[in-house]
């Protein structure tokens, strides 16, 4: 599994790293955090508001900081493993 947050390098990008590296240590197994500042890799990759999460190409937030238990539920659903979010994909860790 591959994680890319991205963001500039402001707290709260800081922040979502930070959050990310430890849910995914947490969980274990064969998971990869990268963090992306380029402005132009944002773009392609359709990020218009940081941070950013982004689980094996399919953006999971945008624009806040989320939770450990967003973060979660997001590599458990990418995993495989039942997801809390209501509908998949959404990102919205069963909110909407």
């Amino acid at each position: 599994m591959h994680i890319k947050v991205f963001g500039p390098g402001c707290a709260r990008c800081t922040t979502t790293e930070d959050l990310v590296k430890e849910v995914a240590a947490a969980k274990g197994g064969n998971i990869t955090v990268q963090k992306v500042t380029d402005l132009k890799e944002m773009m392609v990759s359709g990020i218009v508001s940081t941070p950013a999460v982004v689980i094996d190409g399919i953006i999971k937030s945008t624009g806040r900081v989320p939770t450990k238990e967003e973060i979660a539920a997001w590599i458990d659903g990418a995993a495989g493993a039942p997801s809390t979010s209501a509908a998949p994909g959404c990102g919205c860790g069963g909110k909407c």
